[in-house]
């Protein structure tokens, strides 16, 4: 390959003009080279086009130059694009570069005399996400907006975020733990509003009443219950939607949700049973959100130092038994609002021997009666994880194979477990997440069954995707 090494290239005497090539040649110019027009563009230069100033990003008052496109930045403030001298095809392109420049708008000058759009006046740019383009033709028009995309393509952040049993609904992901784990948010939307999640936070629920000798113990009372839906997850939720209630509402960051699962009251013999409470189910929390365990059914026992245990108190409250027929546990212990369940059911009256209900989410456990056993509150539903379920229902109270009260009380729905049936039976245990309570045992002479385990909790927590 020849080189020719010269300072300048002149067109010959009378001829006025200098070729490049011929017709077919490619005429190429190495990187790094740079070609200078010092004259007007007439047949050289820019077809329409700029060069995008990607590596100095404009966050103040600046002057453009011809053939330069700018990123302006005016998250901090709004400020001033000074046009340069019009020229006739002199070109300048801006764009919004963080969205802002509804809140801040970007102020383009013209310079001197010049116009835009045939007016010698600032144009404020004021649309999110806006990209414009502007020629200079002359003097009568000035600048002229040649492109203007008002709604520039921006992509859309949505929620990302590991941990639990991760399933689909629609547009929404549903993140479910029946056991500890972390809620783990990778990313999040850049409008907060949209950050805001759905969730439903159950305790475990209370164990059943254990009789001793010719008694009949208490239902446990059901896991607290609560549940906030997000306006932007769209379901069928519960009754007990705590969305209303500003505190309730859980908006995520990018970081890490601790979540804990309360486990199952165990049933305990009614000689290691000094109250109810030692039944109560463990709490279970997702950020600022807790939910109380439910409160152990009321125990039965013959002789000293005590013929019953009482209820205990808890998300709801367990039932009563025979010996201490007022004292049912207290459900909404500690209180929220909406209420995260109800109290515990009495126990029947002398000589039915029949024990109450512990309380559910949205009802109260019922009393014992002259016939049976109280049943269990009855929980609430929620279509949260894309199908109505149910949660947090209480477990049914028992009664004695002598007394005039024959049969067990049933399980409230959402998981509560029925009472033992009648003759001496343990009572039934409450599903696990769902926070069911456990149900009471039934009594006969000489005998010591134990009342259900209750049910573990579960933390289920919704949002959008995509």
């Amino acid at each position: 390959m020849s080189e020719i090494k010269v300072n300048k290239i002149s067109p010959r005497t009378n001829c006025g003009t200098v070729q490049l090539g011929d017709s077919g040649d490619t005429i190429t110019i190495p990187a790094g080279a740079t070609i200078t027009n010092n004259g007007t563009q007439t047949g050289f230069g820019r077809t329409g086009t700029v060069d995008w100033q990607t590596s100095s990003i404009k966050t103040s008052t600046f002057t453009a130059a011809s053939g330069e496109g700018y990123f302006c930045n005016t998250t901090s403030g709004g400020f001033t694009v000074n046009l340069p001298a019009g020229v006739a095809g002199a070109i300048v392109s801006l764009a919004d570069y963080a969205g802002t420049w509804d809140s801040n708008s970007l102020t383009v000058s013209p310079n001197g005399s010049n116009k835009i759009g045939g007016v010698n006046a600032d144009v404020l740019l004021q649309t999110e996400g806006q990209s414009v383009t502007f020629v200079y033709v002359d003097s009568t028009q000035g600048w002229i907006n040649t492109m203007d995309s008002t709604s520039n393509e921006r992509a859309t952040l949505f929620i990302t975020a590991t941990g639990g049993t991760i399933t689909t609904c629609g547009n929404d992901k549903i993140h479910t733990f029946t056991g500890p784990g972390t809620f783990t948010v990778n990313q999040v939307h850049p409008c907060a509003a949209n950050n805001l999640v759905s969730y439903v936070v159950v305790g475990g629920g209370g164990a059943g009443g254990t009789d001793s000798a010719a008694t009949s113990g208490g239902g446990g009372g059901a896991g607290g219950y609560r549940e906030t839906k997000s306006p932007v997850t769209p379901y069928t939720a519960s009754p007990l939607d705590g969305y209303p209630t500003p505190g309730n509402r859980i908006t995520v960051t990018a970081s890490a949700f601790p979540i804990t699962v309360g486990a199952g009251a165990t049933a305990l013999p009614v000689t290691n049973d000094p109250c109810g409470s030692f039944k109560n189910g463990s709490t279970s929390t997702f950020s600022t959100i807790s939910s109380a365990g439910g409160g152990g059914g009321a125990s039965n026992r013959n002789g000293s130092p005590s013929p019953s245990r009482i209820a205990g108190s808890g998300g709801s409250g367990g039932g009563a038994s025979y010996y201490r027929p007022s004292c049912n546990g207290s459900g909404n212990t500690p209180p929220v609002t909406p209420a995260q369940g109800s109290n515990g059911g009495t126990a029947g009256p002398s000589p039915a021997y029949s024990s109450g209900g512990g309380g559910g989410a949205s009802a109260v456990g019922g009393n014992g009666s002259s016939s049976k056993g109280g049943d269990g509150g009855a929980g609430v539903s929620s279509e949260i994880t894309g199908s109505s379920v149910a949660r947090s229902g209480g477990g049914g109270g028992a009664s004695w194979e002598d007394g005039p009260a024959s049969s067990q009380g049933a399980g409230g729905s959402g998981g509560g477990g029925d009472g033992g049936p009648d003759g001496g039976n343990a009572g039934v245990a409450g599903t696990d997440n769902t926070g069911g309570g456990g149900g009471g045992a039934s009594g006969a002479s000489g005998e010591g069954n134990l009342g259900g385990n209750g049910g573990s909790g579960v933390v289920i927590i919704r949002y959008k995707f995509q």
